[in-house]
């Protein structure tokens, strides 16, 4: 059976932030627990079903490939471990989200975090893309602060521990035969606390900053691709590790030619004499230009085909086909002996047009039959 989504598995929308993921989490799996549904069968398979959501989700790399193959891009990364999912320890997952409600401690939420991803938007030209190349981008993000090194106190003295919690972020409540763990209330879960602030980021261990950074963009790209910059997203808070930076590829629309994975495809007009006797026209490629003979009696629609002008996939493969369609081009801005001559070569046909014009011989022949069958 194919696999649910796992944004519908866990009832969240795809922009849905960690939070989010999580506080879905909790309310499925308290609802499908075996312990809490002991004579339900299904309950364990709804179960392991939103933990392995909740494993990708809150995985920024492993969400990140899921967004973009779907399970084909995870599957690899979720081998062994309880239920078909690895990559994530099992009691990690619930000592994140629960606590302590199904025993075992848990994780403490004191201590330096990872900062967000950020995503970036990078719009190139089909050249670009096709062949390659390295652009500068300019991203505003929050980095740690130079004064403090991301303590957040102020330069010469140190964060102190939370005699609260003891440095671990959270406090434990006795809630009838249950213990659960919530953020502690006197440092709201950094597990330390500073007296003296400092005074560059105002005690929150980071500044906002403007970067300029280099982005290789490999040969082959397409809009929707993206490209991982491991540790330049935010820094974290309390000095903890940058998230990442995915820049989302743009291919803006060209004059010439478009796209459809590994093929190219233009339009070319061809004149009414070259379509009616033949001719040779230059065709622009990504890489030069190419000559192309025009056979007698060429229509509009007609498709040429040349091999190995489009583009090699960024993921490897043959490369594509460029494919020009011929659009037969109407004079225009006739003067009165062109149009005199159009008119001889009208009559010059005769009663043996229909031969050259077949196409219209067969829709007017269609269209009486048409109106012939209308009658009564």
């Amino acid at each position: 059976m194919a696999k649910r989504d796992y944004y519908e598995v866990l009832g969240v929308s795809r922009g849905a932030d960690e939070k989010d993921v999580k506080k879905a989490y909790r309310r499925v799996a308290m609802k499908y627990h075996p312990d809490r549904n002991p004579d339900d069968p299904d309950a364990d398979e709804k179960f392991k079903e939103a933990t392995e959501a909740y494993d990708v989700l809150t995985d920024s790399e492993k969400r990140a490939a899921y967004d973009q193959f779907g399970h084909a891009g995870v599957d690899q990364s979720m081998g062994g471990g309880a239920g078909g999912f690895g990559g994530g320890n099992f009691s990690d997952i619930f000592g994140d989200v629960f606590g302590d409600i199904f025993g075992g401690g848990g994780r403490a939420r004191g201590g330096p975090q990872r900062g967000a991803d950020l995503r970036y938007t990078l719009d190139i030209t089909l050249e670009q893309a096709v062949r390659g190349t390295t652009v500068e981008i300019r991203v505003p993000a929050l980095v740690s602060c130079s004064t403090c090194n991301g303590s957040g106190a102020k330069k010469g003295s140190t964060p102190t521990t939370c005699g609260t919690c003891g440095g671990m972020g959270q406090v434990r409540m006795q809630q009838g035969f249950f213990q659960v763990q919530q953020t502690c209330p006197t440092c709201r879960g950094r597990g330390t606390l500073i007296s003296d602030p400092c005074t560059s980021c105002r005690g929150q261990g980071r500044v906002e900053k403007t970067r300029t950074l280099s982005v290789k963009v490999p040969p082959g790209v397409d809009t929707g691709d993206r490209i991982r910059l491991a540790s330049e997203g935010e820094a974290g808070p309390e000095g903890g590790p940058p998230g990442d930076l995915f820049v989302q590829i743009s291919v803006k629309q060209h004059p010439i030619f478009e796209r459809d994975g590994k093929n190219l495809y233009c339009e070319i007009p061809i004149t009414f004499v070259d379509a009616a006797l033949g001719g040779e026209l230059e065709v622009p490629t990504l890489d030069g230009r190419v000559k192309l003979k025009i056979p007698p009696e060429t229509q509009t629609g007609k498709l040429f085909r040349l091999r190995g002008k489009g583009v090699q996939p960024v993921r490897g493969g043959g490369v594509g086909d460029l494919l020009c369609r011929a659009v037969v081009e109407t004079p225009v801005n006739l003067n009165k002996e062109q149009k005199d001559l159009l008119r001889q070569f009208e009559e010059s046909l005769g009663q043996g047009g229909n031969a050259q014009s077949p196409r219209q011989t067969s829709f007017f022949e269609g269209v009486k039959r048409f109106f012939d069958d209308m009658k009564p």
